[in-house]
């Protein structure tokens, strides 16, 4: 692919994703670089005229009173990566630590965090040719930033600590960087903190997170279409006219595609003379519960690519002279590595994606409760009673969705006191993103379930036919996953099903 051009202004969630997992090549741009020396020359005139300013002439957090000048600046930096890195428990993705190492290179590419610019070569460099720390997911709070887990990378780009290979074994860092042909960096002043400093390890994981999820909802749209022409439910419920008068943006989307689902269905042509007036919620409502999470997939959107393109270190460097690096300029301290933004997005994006889960499977239990299912076999298993069917993956479905009950408790509710009581307000967007990820996986679960279901549904109900769209999502299932003629072990079904949402095949019938 043609190499992404990074200045901090104008990355797109999509490029993120190109580049963790697609491998696309990242430079720093030109015009950035001009901007990198202009802030970077403010903190050389700060040093050589040993200025007091946070982090670049003093120590951080509780210890900013203690003053570091000569050489003791450069070790500064090595001790800061090295005493940050503190996390425990299960690493990151590869995809997302190089999601990670991205963001922390575009935020530095602004020119307010007073870096030399080849920090951010080196960054690229890494990601180029695939060198991937090994980072912890736990340790952060949120606030000031991600320090751990940003930390945890910074050590490797000094040739400390881990990384990880492609097989997923961890490999010393100086050997990586060696066998990439990569230099380990000796980091100067002000360039530990500004590397270790940012909310890029929640953003990370949220970005990709998001991602999954907005193909979750066209999924979502497909599969519970299927479930809808399976149980014989009506399309009244879609109507135009009623959703323009309630015009929220994803309601309105997603009753234009149940409307699209349905159009031509033999299915729902065979029963539209019938009594039944309504359907239940978890049918009749998908609009208006799928076109919630889209609405609240906007916004997170939109935080998040606010905060992609922003410098979110501290303090910040801002030149008097735009276009001249003179040395002329401002050291500001501030918190715009504080993590509320992104927490609270994260957490209402896992609260949303519970209820898509919650949905998924009440529709579930519709399509295999003998009671509910409109004449469909018990459990839709052939020959009920020798075969259970579908009795336990309703099950599964249900111990997913109470799970996503448990994980959508928002974690931007809670705080807790660190650094001597100097940062005594945090926001732990990390541990938001790591149950965000979560729900996701849960959440595809669930739908994978109901697609098998509503698939094996609509095979009973042969010779009459689902709609032309929902032919294309039942074929993209059964690619994956044959029809049960008898009981058989399921869940690797479930695996390559949630694979096929994953990779989009399912919400591609809307378009």
């Amino acid at each position: 692919m043609k190499a992404l051009h990074i200045n901090g202004n104008d990355l797109a969630l999509h490029a993120v994703r190109e580049v963790a997992v697609d491998r696309r090549p990242v430079l720093l741009d030109p015009d950035a670089r001009e901007a990198v020396n202009r802030a970077r020359a403010v903190v050389d005139a700060l040093v050589a005229n040993n200025k007091v300013s946070y982090a670049i002439t003093t120590g951080v957090g509780k210890l900013s009173d203690a003053r570091i000048a000569g050489d003791q600046i450069r070790e500064l930096q090595t001790n800061l990566v090295r005493s940050h890195s503190v996390g425990v428990g299960e690493p990151l993705s590869i995809s997302e630590t190089r999601a990670m190492m991205l963001l922390r290179a575009n935020s530095l590419s602004k020119g307010y965090s007073g870096v030399r610019y080849v920090v951010i070569d080196a960054l690229c460099e890494m990601l180029n040719r695939g060198v991937t720390p090994m980072v912890p997911s736990q340790g952060s709070v949120g606030a000031s930033g991600d320090l751990a887990p940003l930390a945890h990378l910074a050590l490797s780009l000094i040739g400390e600590g881990e990384c990880v290979d492609e097989k997923g074994q961890r490999i010393a860092s100086a050997e990586a960087l060696r066998r990439a042909q990569i230099k380990p960096l000796v980091l100067e002043a002000k360039e530990a903190v500004s590397l270790i400093n940012g909310t890029q390890g929640m953003l990370a994981v949220g970005v990709l997170a998001w991602l999954s999820a907005e193909t979750l909802v066209d999924s979502a749209d497909v599969i519970g279409a299927l479930t809808l022409d399976a149980l014989r439910g009506t399309d009244v419920a879609f109507d135009e006219r009623i959703h323009k008068v309630r015009p929220h943006n994803g309601q309105l989307t997603t009753a234009t595609n149940l409307r699209k689902m349905l159009e031509g269905s033999q299915l729902r042509d065979s029963h539209r003379d019938c009594d039944r007036v309504q359907d239940a919620y978890s049918l009749r409502c998908m609009p208006q519960v799928h076109g919630a999470v889209r609405d609240t997939l906007t916004h997170c959107r939109e935080v998040m690519e606010i905060e992609v393109n922003s410098a979110v270190d501290n303090p910040l460097v801002f030149v008097k002279n735009p276009k001249q690096a003179d040395g002329e300029g401002d050291v500001l301290s501030g918190g715009n590595f504080h993590g509320e933004p992104l927490a609270f997005v994260l957490d209402f994006l896992g609260i949303a994606l519970s209820a898509l889960a919650g949905i998924s499977e009440r529709r579930i239990e519709r399509l295999v409760n003998p009671a509910l299912n409109e004449g469909l076999p018990p459990f839709l298993a052939p020959g009920a009673g020798l075969n259970s069917g579908f009795m336990m993956p309703q099950v599964t479905a249900a111990a997913l969705a109470s799970e996503n009950k448990v994980l959508a408790h928002p974690a931007s509710v809670d705080s807790i006191t660190t650094s001597g009581n100097k940062e005594d307000y945090v926001s732990m967007g990390m541990t938001a993103s790591l149950k965000l990820k979560r729900i996701v996986e849960n959440t595809r679960n669930v739908m994978a379930i109901e697609a098998m279901a509503a698939a094996q549904a609509l095979d009973f109900l042969a010779p009459l036919k689902t709609s032309k769209r929902g032919q294309a999502a039942h074929a993209a299932i059964r690619a994956v996953c044959p029809t049960m003629d008898r009981d058989r072990v399921m869940y690797q079904d479930f695996v390559r099903i949630a694979e096929v949402i994953a990779s989009g095949k399912v919400a591609e019938v809307l378009r």
